[in-house]
């Protein structure tokens, strides 16, 4: 935990703010009182790898249907129950 006054937290906010990124608390004083904490909002987002769900059961059964992006002719939709 890093302990700082306030005149140092304005000149140096920037930073501060990088050491809070990193995971370091900072507390701001006046007159040696802790009056404020700058601490992170929430944890660096977790990586992706590509390719990760292929190892799925689900996604080793895809099949690609091109049916399904094409336009339904005019009796479809009813037969469908959209009308």
């Amino acid at each position: 935990m890093k302990l700082v006054n306030v005149h140092a937290a304005q000149t140096t906010l920037s930073q501060l703010l990088a050491d809070v990124e990193n995971g370091e608390d900072v507390v701001i004083t006046r007159y040696g009182v802790p009056i404020a904490r700058l601490t992170p909002l929430a944890k660096k987002p977790i990586g992706r790898e590509p390719g990760v769900l292929r190892a799925h059961p689900a996604w080793r059964a895809f099949a690609y249907d091109p049916k399904v992006f094409t336009p339904m002719t005019g009796e479809e939709p009813e037969a469908e129950g959209w009308m």
